[in-house]
């Protein structure tokens, strides 16, 4: 024990003299070269603490050998850091602040993280967190990290934290000592070499013995010196070894799997599903090669794995596909990277705070706040910057791809952001255009959409990091607009089956002209075309005036002078577009051209986006649904697929697959037909179609109706407030505080952004009720949009709300406004704050209906057929 009592000790008195001694809040990193470095300085630091009655506690979570043994005073505290960061360290800093303030900490060697964690930014993202937490509550703590194992990723930022860094060093026999930082003291010799030697630490002042002992030793934080050291870059070339002694002939398969193992679970998933798929379908060769387009460090997210995965798939199943598919190259921003960012900047504990299951939305703006002040390291600047050189002036995409995302079972659809860069002028304009456009993502993770949506399906305690996928926009240069040739969204199940010659197994397409956009959002003034992929040229239109009318009309580009996506007219895409072959995705309305020549009129524009010589005279059907075929029987599973499609310079249709995931509902499933008759006052509502969902027949405890006529009358403001005021009916619980099933009948889009066109509720407003009727009746000139592979439809999948689209003018439709406007409505009595609106929305009750015992819903989809009708007692 030292022979004077400072508060504190490292129970060494001559190091205790060079750094001033320990002040508490002290965190002491000690920079090793083995274990026994470590243990022969953490020794004489407990032996310290206990001989002074001071709580000592030791966090034990590393392979190496004990540092501690137990015995009266110290409390030892095991960890699993195998079991993922976020739960590491809430349980460490539980303890600690369970221990109260003061006292001393002992770590293991920090290192083994980096292997647990397969990543030296997550180790720095430990430390980050955990040394201010201690130096808060003014306690003392040692940790270690070894030499040469670790980049400046992990090194820099410790360095930056802690309250002092020593170095250790031998030679010639010797230890040597070198404190490179000991914040708030200073001595004439503080930082230099100290030769240990007894209980004192000598002061090397020759330049000649310091320059022997340091010449071969690496800057901690130099990046082009320790940057070889790192766990990331020395598991990846590992892998490259093996890969060149493959090719020489020599083969370690124990080795070869152990390194495919460790690279795909470090770099690409940790879902075990996927993971099967990955063996299955990847090779060493296809893993490594990620190792040189990833940033950072980290998974590379869902939406990313998908789209490397099919397209393995594929080209293992067939050399065909290598001709059939597009080359792709994209980078992936690894999910170390939105940790990183997050505790540099602030946001770790109000990220945290979204975990509170009665709470999580209450903190998100502020979340979100933050992250769009912040700031990113800049050596992730730098090679964001390389990246965007690589792209030269070529339009790319940033995309979501978080570690939930596109799994089985989440599909997180239009919860997280995506953002086009038209990548045009300056560069430096450029690069903060893409730092904005990741921030808006990652701050898209804290949305309420996203928040309620994880709330909804228990993954606000999921590890939910946020990686990005960079791609180069499929496409090509018209004058100055860039846009595919084709894009859609593709299922290899086709849950519309709306005629008998449809087979359902052979999949379908939601296709549009131009980019993807105007396929997967849902677009409020336009149509996309629907293709059965069995019976491509079975429209759900009938007759050429159906197709005229439900064709698409606009197109979404990227303009290359605004830098922005935009929509125009077809027209103007075919006049920015001289050397487009038309013929292939569009049909000349010539009726059109013989009434236009009936009426003198020139140069009439009769083309009319069909896709028909595409469809019938290409293989480009036939690829599809190939295609889809192969990724379903490898995945076993139905899946969905964003895809775009371009012509080749040979004529021929190259396809690319933008993203592949698991389609979360199958089918709509079979359903005994009803088999009894149903009295025609008693029908509500009937339907030929369009049904999508699952098939059901059981009853209803509430319908919300808003009336069309009445709607259309209100102003723009108080559309957004009726949407506002049916979120809230839908979300009312009986009282036995359940959700009752709900119906909900309106106008026109729901979900619409144009109030116009129908009612402009937030989806999540509408999520918790089981069934949605969209009435082809507040305008003429409007129908559904059928929204397969539109965010919309997914949400509807996601939920499994039936959805239905009604006709009231059509033979087989009914809709009974009698019992639907004339039968009393309790929306004054539930929520009289909305008496505005009694004569537009009506709230009916199946248990307030004299004389009836039920109101009963049956929908067969496989036949398109649903029909909702009061049950009356004796039934």
């Amino acid at each position: 024990m030292p022979s004077y009592m400072s508060q504190y000790s490292t129970g060494l008195r001559g190091l205790d003299f060079i750094i001033k001694e320990l002040i508490p809040g002290d965190n002491v990193v000690w920079h090793i070269n083995s274990f026994e470095d470590y243990k022969q300085f953490v020794d004489p630091f407990c032996e310290a603490a206990l001989q002074r009655g001071q709580s000592l506690t030791y966090f034990r979570f590393a392979k190496h050998a004990p540092l501690i043994q137990e015995k009266p005073g110290i409390k030892i505290v095991p960890l699993k850091p195998e079991e993922g960061f976020e739960a590491f360290i809430l349980e460490l800093h539980s303890v600690i602040r369970d221990r109260g303030r003061g006292g001393c900490y002992v770590f293991d060697c920090l290192s083994d993280l980096a292997v647990d964690w397969f990543s030296d930014q997550m180790l720095a993202n430990f430390f980050m967190l955990t040394c201010p937490f201690l130096l808060d509550i003014e306690a003392i703590a040692y940790f270690a990290i070894e030499k040469f194992k670790h980049s400046s990723y992990a090194t820099s930022p410790i360095v930056d934290t802690t309250q002092i860094f020593i170095d250790i060093y031998h030679h010639r026999d010797k230890i040597y000592v070198h404190p490179i930082k000991v914040q708030q003291r200073y001595s004439m010799t503080m930082h230099m070499l100290h030769l240990w030697q007894g209980d004192e630490f000598i002061p090397v002042t020759k330049s000649s013995q310091n320059a022997e002992i340091l010449a071969q030793t690496p800057l901690v934080g130099s990046e082009s010196a320790s940057r070889q050291y790192d766990i990331w870059n020395r598991t990846f070339r590992e892998g490259q070894a093996v890969l060149d002694n493959m090719d020489q002939g020599i083969r370690n398969l124990e080795r070869e799997a152990a390194v495919f193992g460790r690279i795909v679970r470090m770099a690409v998933t940790r879902d075990d599903k996927l993971l099967e798929l990955i063996k299955r379908y990847m090779d060493l060769e296809d893993v490594v090669a990620l190792g040189k387009r990833i940033i950072g460090t980290g998974l590379i997210g869902g939406k990313s794995v998908g789209m490397l995965l099919s397209r393995a798939i594929l080209k293992r199943q067939s050399s065909k596909w290598k001709d059939v598919l597009e080359i792709h190259d994209s980078f992936y921003i690894g999910s170390d990277i939105f940790y990183t960012f997050l505790v540099q900047n602030g946001c770790w504990w109000a990220r945290e705070q979204q975990k509170d299951l009665d709470h999580f939305l209450q903190h998100a703006e502020h979340a979100r706040r933050l992250i769009h002040r912040g700031k990113f390291p800049d050596y992730i600047i730098r090679m964001l910057s390389d990246m965007l050189d690589y792209f030269g002036q070529s339009p790319i995409i940033v995309r979501s791809s978080s570690l939930l995302e596109d799994n089985f079972g989440n599909a997180f659809s239009g919860k997280y952001e995506s953002v086009f860069l038209p990548n045009r002028g300056p560069r430096e304009k450029c690069l903060e255009d893409l730092l904005t456009a990741i921030k808006n993502i990652f701050a898209s993770t804290m949305s309420e959409q996203a928040l309620l949506y994880r709330s909804r399906f228990g993954l606000l305690e999921k590890d939910e990091q946020m990686s990005l996928l960079v791609q180069r926009v499929s496409g090509d240069m018209h004058t100055n607009i860039f846009y595919p040739f084709v894009s859609g969204v593709a299922y290899s199940f086709n849950p519309f089956v709306w005629n008998n010659t449809i087979d359902p197994n052979s999949g379908m397409l939601r296709l549009v002209f131009g980019m993807g956009t105007r396929a997967v959002e849902r677009s409020d003034d336009d149509y996309t075309r629907i293709v059965a992929l069995n019976a491509p040229d079975r429209r759900p239109e009938s007759g050429l005036e159906e197709v005229r009318k439900y064709s698409q009309k606009k197109v979404d580009v990227l303009d290359l002078e605004s830098n922005r996506l935009i929509s125009v007219d077809f027209r103007d895409v075919v006049q920015r577009s001289p050397e487009m072959q038309i013929n292939t995705i569009a049909s000349r309305d010539h009726e059109l051209e013989r009434q236009a020549e009936y009426n003198g009129k020139k140069n009439v524009f009769s083309w009319i986006i069909t896709f028909d010589e595409l469809l019938q005279k290409t293989n480009f059907t036939s690829d599809m649904r190939e295609m889809l075929r192969i990724i379903q029987g490898a995945y076993h599973y139905p899946v969905d697929v964003e895809f775009t499609a371009n012509v080749s310079d040979k004529g021929e249709i190259k396809i690319n697959i933008v993203q592949c995931r698991p389609f979360q509902g199958k089918d709509g499933g079979s359903i005994k037909e009803i088999s009894f008759n149903i009295h025609p006052k008693s029908i509500i509502l009937k339907t030929g179609g369009p049904v999508i969902g699952q098939s059901r027949n059981e009853s209803i405890d509430r319908i919300i109706y808003v009336v069309p006529s009445k709607y259309s009358e209100l102003s723009l403001s108080d559309k957004y407030t009726l949407a506002h005021t049916i979120g809230k009916i839908a979300n009312m619980k009986d009282a036995e505080n359940k959700r009752k099933k709900v119906i909900l009948i309106g106008p026109g889009r729901w979900g619409t952004t144009t109030p116009a066109l129908g009612v402009p509720v937030v989806f999540s407003e509408i999520s918790n009720i089981e069934f949605l009727v969209e009435i082809v009746e507040m305008n003429e000139n409007l129908i559904p949009d059928i929204s397969l592979g539109t965010h919309f439809f997914n949400d509807l999948v996601d939920f499994n709300i039936l959805y239905m689209g009604v006709y009231p003018h059509k033979e087989d439709t009914i809709l009974n406004k009698d019992v639907l406007e004339n039968t009393p409505s309790k929306l004054k009595t539930i929520l009289p704050e909305a008496a505005q609106f009694e004569k537009v929305i009506r709230v009916i009750d199946s248990k307030d209906i004299q004389g009836i015992k039920s109101i009963m819903l049956y929908a067969n989809t496989q036949k398109q057929q649903v029909i909702c009708y009061t049950q009356n007692r004796n039934v």
